[in-house]
């Protein structure tokens, strides 16, 4: 199985901005699932929360209605929002079946854990409900996908040695990132043989753009492209068995199938490079926000959180006066910065554990 995932959290979408409800522009997702499929990649990755909704019911009419079921490997999810007793997860998983049209999944992941996360999920009694299912013959194997500390991750494999994989997030620039120490989680995992699949490979796109001196480096490589550098560094790792890109043009597609059709490790000069960027990039004073929007639902003031946290990082890190006109763009008709009344929402559902009301108090300094 070649190593390349498509993440359909970040699918291309229209409407939205003409008075019409955003919906996924099905005829691009349907040109790039073929140009995937014809490539020889067959990983597919969704969640019930992916675009409110949407990526399941996509999913369903443009893969499951169009390729035959062993054609293609689909990974769904069991997140923590969406069931708060035992009695409701079955339910849940029968809905989740429903809506992507198929009669099981390759993988089922229990979905983000963390400590405060992995106790709703022990209560609920879920990995008893996702190891009946699995019997059942309705999901093929079981894993988890993980946002906190290695100590953390060890403590669940440890109790749960039923998990067949891990999901995580790793890049080269969270590899010592003190927050998120994507290596030692990585090394958990390594140690109690799971496989891995790497979520946020490019960092919500933020290693393609790259400072200049650390762009640079990359460039003069004159190996591909910045995504390549990023996707194949993640995919280098001995564990680490897909890596999930997501792809919201066809063009992103089609750059990611250039450099995994035919994967090359990476050589020793290239991790020279990315070690180099890496320290450039802890020099800058951004915000490592990954855009999951796990932040915007719950905000009581409707705060576009990343958006502004782009706008913030654009404007810190490459001087880009056109922040300024997207900073207004965002905040028209919703909530800015200083709006926020800090009753901390947005920090227990953050994955990256980042101080955001610190950080939009700063944004608000710097736009307001």
């Amino acid at each position: 199985m070649k190593k390349l995932g498509f993440g359909c959290m970040r699918l291309p979408t229209i409407g939205g901005n003409d008075g019409t409800q955003e919906r996924v522009d099905y005829e691009q997702f349907n040109a790039m699932i073929d140009k995937f499929m014809d490539a020889g990649f067959c990983y597919f990755d969704t969640a019930h929360g992916y675009i409110g909704g949407k990526s399941e019911t996509a999913i369903r009419d443009c893969l499951v209605k169009r390729y035959p079921r062993e054609a293609y490997i689909l990974t769904d999810k069991l997140t923590a929002d969406f069931f708060q007793r035992e009695e409701d997860i079955r339910p849940f998983f029968e809905k989740q079946l429903e809506k992507t049209g198929v009669g099981y999944f390759d993988y089922y992941l229990l979905h983000a854990l963390n400590t405060q996360n992995y106790q709703k999920f022990i209560d609920c009694h879920a990995f008893e409900e996702v190891k009946q299912l699995k019997a059942e013959g309705k999901i093929k194997h079981m894993g988890i996908s993980f946002h906190d500390k290695p100590e953390v991750l060890e403590m669940i494999l440890v109790g749960h040695p039923e998990i067949e994989v891990v999901q995580i997030q790793f890049n080269y620039a969270d590899y010592d990132n003190p927050s998120i120490e994507s290596y030692k989680v990585y090394q958990i995992c390594e140690k109690y043989g799971k496989p891995v699949i790497v979520m946020e490979p490019v960092k919500g796109g933020g290693l393609i753009d790259l400072p200049d001196d650390a762009g640079k480096l990359l460039d003069e490589l004159q190996g591909g492209s910045r995504a390549g550098y990023a996707i194949r560094y993640a995919a280098s790792f001995e564990q680490i068995f897909m890596v999930l890109s997501g792809m919201s043009t066809l063009a992103q597609m089609e750059d990611n199938i250039s450099f995994m059709k035919e994967f090359r490790p990476f050589t020793e000069e290239e991790y020279q490079a990315v070690e180099q960027v890496r320290e450039i990039l802890k020099k800058q004073d951004t915000i490592p926000c990954t855009a999951c929007r796990y932040c915007v639902d719950g905000c009581p003031k409707n705060i576009p959180i990343p958006d502004l946290f782009a706008c913030y990082n654009s404007k810190i890190q490459y001087q880009d006066w056109n922040s300024n006109v997207y900073y207004e763009n965002n905040t028209m008709g919703k909530g800015k910065a200083s709006d926020c009344i800090k009753c901390g929402k947005c920090e227990k559902i953050c994955p990256q554990h980042l101080a955001v009301r610190d950080y939009l108090h700063e944004v608000a300094a710097v736009f307001e």
